[in-house]
């Protein structure tokens, strides 16, 4: 630990945990902080900016009514090749393969595969995302969070009691919902917010849906550049199956260390990669179509498939592991409007991408017609000679960029995860000044590479990694379909007919694909269900702890009256100065203050108690995200700050977080004189109380900025059983030692840095 920190810990007495019922939080949340019995509250709330900024930031789940201009959606949709579409459009390299492992058995299989890619290519990738779920956007942002977002802002089924009244008048908080309200919508949502199984359930399952897109984040540079790399044996014949994982390695290694540079210096790059590569795989797909055999286009006949089942049976449902890997990276459709607009990639998808691979497999499947044999190296056996080289060349760059874009979705979902409580500190790096999405997390890119590595030695063939492909891809799109249904019935009041079709059809599918990929659990399946479990215990170790001590602050907080007693004794210094008080704790002053003046009988002359809150919205407009609260009265210059983000914001040191506080701090001030001022005659008494207010807190500024941090050691209280024990003494604490502390993650300097500690007992 530096010098210059300061260390006071104190112990605290065993105190149990008091399960209070959610009428009673939501009664401490109305009568605490944001009370809005509050005259002077209710008189901030009317001229307040949230209002004001509601005309620039629709309350709607899209993007602004106006919208972008037609050129720039175009552009958009362009670069947006090169981020969204590098999963899915390297799977030519491998479907075909994976799905046939045993070899052709009857040339018309050939056609029974065929059209079940066409059709499972039509139903989830073109009409259930680009059509359906990317309308289920969070002010423009998708992923699972994006879902579970709009769940929590529509019923309360959050597990953190730090709601406030104040939340929903956030510009972009609130939801643009139908006027005629149903009564199963109704329904749901009073069954959602009264049972405490459903809420934790809705938590499981995203972070569930979390885990399974950081196995994706794991797998798709395993098989896409063991795919690519793999066509070298077809120039190279001395070329053995060992170099081929030995030069995958190297590759991958490469990848990984250069990830601390950001992809904004090669993103551009991306999209005419991505689109040349599309060009080359329709373009030698539409050659073979037509010198091979053009009647596999009958494939669009769904008969085919029907025969395809009769002809093979229970074989026929087990390949269904192979033609999944068709829709892989489907969900960064989604998980990346964020960056663009849900028009430009529905542009994107419907005139580049889902042509050009309709046309990578027809053709595909035309040369097998006559070449059944070649089937396990179908698309570098495919390509015409003289375009091999260049083919090769560009399928390892389109598997890079492939990796690339989920290693960075992977930063950005743990990023996301940190927000919810889910997830252990760790340092968050923003690579670039012009993205605020891209960021880096050094502990995390050495991990997934080890990972990275240890599956391409272990299993050396994409069969095998497909296996554990496909269950990761399929688990988070049927957790998706199942968010979907909750928002078509809750907030969007879709037709019941609807969202019965839209179940038996897209949701069916998906369940029998889940089925066939879960029968080869043992055959490489089992991957990324044990990494999800390992994660998933990590999730759940984290946010238990982080919700007992959440409930353990709220239950033991210091009333105003308190902190009025201990501002207005004699005995305690003011030193010159200005502190801030650092705590997760939104409804209160957190218990731990009260043991610091204890043990340091001083308090700096302006004193600001900070809480760090996150909102179920993707971003909160920086002019609305500080919301002070004064403690009365005004000498002791104590005030309550709640500083909100949104789960895809930006805390990091290149935010001006002090200044921006201070100049917060200043304004609100101001609105509260002029918004409690009651007559002209005092006015220009007023105005020079306020001048010699802001004053103080100028001075104070220029005197020196403190930052109090909370220090807690969380052990099990005595008498615990062995389940607790083992969740906080050594789970939770062992994560919580081996990972960045909060200061680090908010870049404090610790020559001005004093560290509060004290031991709470769960």
């Amino acid at each position: 630990m530096p010098e210059e920190d300061v260390v006071v810990v104190v112990d605290v007495d065993k105190i149990d945990e008091n399960n209070n019922n959610e009428e009673d939080m939501e009664q401490q949340q109305d009568s605490d902080l944001m009370e809005k019995k509050n005259p002077p509250c209710q008189n901030l709330r009317r001229n307040d900016s949230l209002e004001m900024e509601s005309q620039r930031f629709p309350s709607s789940t899209t993007h602004a009514a106006k919208g972008p201009s037609t050129w720039l959606i175009l552009q958009l949709a362009f670069q947006s090749i090169g981020i969204v579409y590098g999963d899915i459009g390297t799977s030519p390299l491998y479907v075909y393969s994976s799905t046939f492992t045993d070899g052709i058995k009857n040339n018309d299989d050939i056609l029974g595969v065929l059209s079940l890619i066409f059709y499972t290519l039509t139903l989830i990738p073109l009409v259930k995302y680009v059509f359906v779920v990317l309308r289920a956007n969070d002010n423009g942002d998708g992923g699972t969070f994006a879902l579970y977002s709009l769940i929590c802002r529509y019923a309360k089924v959050g597990l953190i009691p730090n709601q406030q009244l104040e939340d929903a008048q956030v510009s972009n908080y609130q939801l643009q919902l139908p006027s005629n309200r149903e009564k199963r919508a109704s329904k749901l949502k009073s069954a959602l917010e009264n049972n405490h199984f459903l809420k934790l359930f809705l938590l499981f399952a995203t972070m569930l849906g979390t885990s399974m897109v950081i196995g994706d984040g794991v797998l798709t540079p395993c098989i896409s550049v063991l795919s690519a790399v793999g066509g070298i044996k077809q120039a190279a014949s001395n070329i053995t199956d060992d170099m081929v994982v030995l030069i995958s390695v190297a590759i991958l290694v490469c990848l990984f260390m250069v990830q601390r540079l950001g992809t904004d210096k090669v993103g551009y790059t991306f999209a005419p990669i991505i689109c040349i590569w599309f060009a080359f795989i329709g373009g030698i797909g539409v050659y073979n179509f037509i010198k091979h055999d053009p009647t596999v286009i009958k494939a669009i006949n769904p008969k085919y498939i029907v025969d395809y089942f009769i002809r093979n049976k229970k074989d026929a449902w087990i390949s269904l592991g192979g033609v999944v890997l068709a829709i892989t990276g489907t969900e960064a459709l989604f998980a990346d409007v964020g960056h663009f607009t849900v028009r430009s990639i529905q542009i994107s998808m419907c005139s580049v991408t889902y042509p050009s691979l309709i046309c990578a497999y027809l053709g595909q499947a035309s040369f097998l017609r006559n070449h059944n044999h070649l089937v396990s190296d179908t698309f570098y056996k495919s390509i015409p000679g003289n375009l091999y080289w260049p083919m090769f060349v560009i399928a390892v760059m389109a598997a890079i960029i492939a990796s690339q874009a989920m290693i960075s979705g992977t930063f950005s979902i743990i990023q996301q995860s940190l927000s919810l409580g889910c997830f252990p500190r760790v340092r968050i790096v923003h690579t670039s000044s012009k993205h605020e999405g891209q960021v880096y997390i050094p502990e995390i890119n050495y991990i997934l590479m080890i990972a990275c590595i240890a599956i391409t030695v272990g299993f050396k063939t994409t069969a095998k990694i497909g296996n554990a492909y496909g269950i990761a891809v399929v688990f988070v799109m049927t957790l998706t379909s199942g968010f979907l249904v909750l928002i078509m019935i809750m907030i969007w009041k879709t037709n019941i007919l609807l969202i019965i079709s839209y179940v038996l059809i897209i949701g069916s599918v998906e369940v029998i694909y889940l089925s066939s990929v879960l029968y080869k659990f043992d055959q490489g399946g089992y991957l990324p269900l044990a990494f999800a479990a390992v994660l998933m215990f990590i999730m759940y170790v984290w946010n238990n702890v982080y919700r007992r001590k959440y409930y353990y602050e709220l239950d033991h907080k210091i009333s105003p009256e308190k902190v009025k007693e201990i501002a207005c004794n004699t005995s305690l210094c003011r030193l010159p100065g200005l502190a801030m008080f650092y705590s997760e704790l939104v409804q209160g002053i957190p218990p731990i203050f009260k043991h610091y003046v204890a043990n340091v009988p001083a308090l700096h002359s302006v004193l600001i108690f900070v809480s760090i809150k996150s909102l179920p919205i993707s971003k909160v407009p920086t002019e609305e995200r500080f919301l002070f609260r004064r403690v009365h009265p005004k000498e002791l210059n104590v005030f309550r700050c709640v500083v909100r983000y949104g789960y895809t914001d930006v805390r990091n040191e290149e935010e001006p977080f002090e200044k921006l506080l201070v100049e917060r701090l200043k304004q609100f001030i101001v609105d509260e004189f002029w918004l409690s001022q009651n007559g002209e005659e005092e006015e220009e008494e007023e105005q020079e109380c306020i001048e010699r207010e802001i004053e103080r807190v100028e001075k104070a500024s220029e005197d020196g900025v403190v930052h109090l941090i909370g220090e807690n050691e969380i052990v099990a209280c005595k008498g615990a059983n062995i389940g607790k024990r083992i969740l906080i003494d050594y789970a939770y604490n062992f994560l919580k030692k081996n990972l960045r502390q909060s200061d680090k993650l908010f870049d404090i300097p610790h020559k001005r840095m004093v560290k509060v500690g004290m031991t709470y007992e769960l």
